[in-house]
């Protein structure tokens, strides 16, 4: 008879948590280069807990087959949060679930995420697939359902439970999540995020939409994003009665504005409208997990996206206080262009939460079989074009959004599309791959505005567009590679996530470029200065200022970038834990910069954020 240690280590209780315990080992490399031990040993007790519930809850034989389950789930869910880490840049949380159905849509971006050493999480399978078979003809076998006693188990659990909660209460108050999940581990993270949302239910700034109107006004007025507030605005109403159009660029970076690669402009047309627009270089992206429907989000109505769900789908049930709604209020029809189904991040909810008149989505275009969307920029924008001919025609006022594709990850354009040649050794590259994709939404760009000058509408109409996110995937792209074949400085951050905003308005024919730092909360209050409508005076609580305005800003951004992190006219800042323990880098020279002076712009974003929260929890539902 085999001692009972003996009987103890082959027990599935044991195997099952030490391959456990090495796939997390494996994670922590994959999303932080390292394993920390003392950290580790902290994942070996969360599963303790695990398994320890998978012993008391089941019996023999079911226990085995429980077991096994249990491993297939957890490395399901490593697999899953490593792909999500390496396409996203943030770790996976349990309301990532709600993004099963959108991920299926962008099956080829997943694809092209997925590396060799990811299937690692399912070796541990293939090889006692392989023992089973070797052994189970000769009589032999493994044995691996040897139960511990019960109250051993029952302590060892309990005790390992009360160590995870210990630990995860001492860190609930770390802002930067990457540091957390780092310390905690997955499971204890995962613990941590729902109590940290549990608490976040708890302790609310408002009562009401009037109160959050009130505080956050005020609040926001103390900040002195403008030196003259009080004071008429500059162009404010000066195209009052315009048409709106603004283009969302997929995956745009501002990096391709007016980059010369290789002897050709990489955006041509855009190039042109900067020469006669208004020009933003330093706008930043501020998109949480909706990614590309947050952005739509954010330039329609000027509310931080939560970071912990997409606003389409945690908020598509309510009414939520609009561009669409503030037009249509004075006559506009407010119309928005994707040539996705409506379904793709639940925009079917999105958009009558917005107030849009009409939506127009994947079976009003020709699949030409671009990409594996459907159709192209340039379907998107012939479609548009017509729609907006016939209002024109009618003299009914118009607000257009169109959300263009062609840019999306993996970048990939049929060849007999593209516009611009690049060298041999950037074929099949990234790089190259996207700056031919960038180059191909900026022509179709451009047979968007020459039908609209054929329509008489462009001299009629404000001409908004801007990027909605990264396109160049950090894992994938080296930045001291990029700088060497762009010819310019590519810094891993603030190159990443500076995206270009154009706004040109009827009859202007010269550059004006302006230097103010902002974000995508700033497009809508930027747009209604021009239209001539007052928020203040519309009671309309928005969290971005009007970029023609001010001279000091300060803009929150989280999920892509620890919770806390914000740049401001001077630096971009991430935490550590918290603030006394992170680093800032100069925005103009890129040089690290000392943070101290800056506390006080970490203390309001914090706060401003949670307001933002708390607010859109409380519009009312449709």
């Amino acid at each position: 008879m085999e001692a009972s240690w003996v009987r103890i280590w082959r027990s599935p209780y044991i195997i099952i948590t030490l391959l456990l315990w090495v796939k997390v080992a494996l994670l922590r490399y994959f999303l932080f280069d390292e394993v920390i031990v003392s950290w580790w040993l902290l994942d070996l007790a969360s599963l303790a807990v695990l398994s320890g519930c998978v012993e008391l809850l089941f019996r023999y034989p079911a226990k085995k087959t429980a077991y096994w389950i249990v491993n297939a789930v957890m490395s399901l869910i490593f697999f899953a949060a490593t792909l999500y880490f390496e396409h996203f840049g943030s770790v996976i949380t349990y309301t990532s679930v709600l993004e099963i159905k959108q991920v299926l849509q962008i099956s080829s971006s997943v694809k092209a995420t997925i590396r060799l050493a990811d299937y690692l999480f399912f070796l541990d399978f293939a090889v006692f697939f392989l023992l089973w078979l070797v052994f189970r003809r000769s009589g032999a076998h493994i044995l691996l359902a040897v139960a511990l006693r019960k109250y051993a188990v029952i302590a060892v659990t309990a005790a390992c439970l009360i160590v995870c909660a210990v630990f995860i209460k001492l860190n609930l108050g770390i802002v930067n999540e990457l540091v957390r999940a780092n310390q905690l581990g997955l499971l204890n993270y995962e613990a941590s995020v729902l109590a940290n949302s549990i608490k976040g239910r708890k302790t609310t700034n408002f009562s009401t939409t009037s109160e959050a109107l009130n505080v956050v006004s005020d609040y926001e007025a103390s900040y002195g994003y403008n030196p003259n507030a009080g004071e008429t605005p500059k162009y404010f109403g000066s195209q009052q009665g315009k048409n709106v159009i603004v283009v969302q660029l997929e995956a745009f970076q501002n990096f391709p504005i007016h980059l010369n690669f290789h002897g050709q402009e990489v955006t041509p047309v855009l190039n042109k409208l900067a020469a006669e627009s208004y020009y933003f270089p330093h706008i930043f992206q501020q998109i949480g997990q909706g990614n590309t429907s947050d952005a739509e989000f954010m330039s329609n109505t000027s509310i931080y996206p939560t970071g912990t769900i997409p606003m389409s789908t945690g908020y598509g049930d309510r009414v939520l206080p609009s561009l669409p709604r503030l037009l249509e209020a004075i006559g506009y029809e407010a119309d928005t262009f994707h040539v996705n189904e409506v379904h793709f991040w639940d925009r079917y909810k999105l958009y009558p939460a917005l107030g849009f008149t009409h939506y127009y989505d994947k079976p009003y275009y020709n699949n030409d079989f671009f990409n594996s969307f459907g159709a192209s920029d340039e379907e998107l924008f012939r479609v548009g074009a017509e729609k907006l001919s016939e209002l024109h025609k009618q003299g009914k006022p118009f607000y257009a959004q169109f959300i263009t594709v062609s840019s999306h990850f993996p970048f990939k354009i049929p060849n007999d599309r593209r516009k611009m040649t690049i060298p041999a050794d950037l074929e099949g590259k990234q790089l190259g791959d996207y700056l031919l994709s960038v180059n191909y939404t900026d022509y179709a760009v451009g047979t968007f505005i020459d039908r609209l000058k054929a329509a008489g509408i462009w001299d009629n109409t404000i001409f908004v567009a801007y990027g909605d996110h990264f396109g160049l995937q950090p894992e994938d792209n080296d930045p001291k590679e990029l700088s060497e074949q762009l010819g310019m400085t590519y810094h891993p951050v603030i190159s990443r996530f500076n995206i270009p905003l154009f706004i040109h308005v009827p009859g202007q024919t010269a550059p004006q470029v302006v230097n103010q730092v902002g974000g995508q909360l700033d497009i809508m209050p930027t747009i209604t200065n021009l239209l001539g409508i007052s928020l203040q005076q519309q009671q309309f609580l928005h969290f971005g200022q009007d970029l023609l305005n001010m001279r000091h800003n300060v803009l929150g951004m989280r999920y892509y970038m620890p919770t806390g992190s914000f740049f401001n006219n001077i630096i971009m800042f991430q935490p550590g834990k918290a603030f006394d323990d992170g680093t800032a880098v100069t925005l103009r020279t890129l040089a690290p910069a000392n943070i101290q002076p800056y506390r006080s712009d970490f203390d309001y974003i914090m706060n401003l954020m949670k307001m933002s929260d708390d607010y859109v929890k409380l519009l009312p539902k449709r």
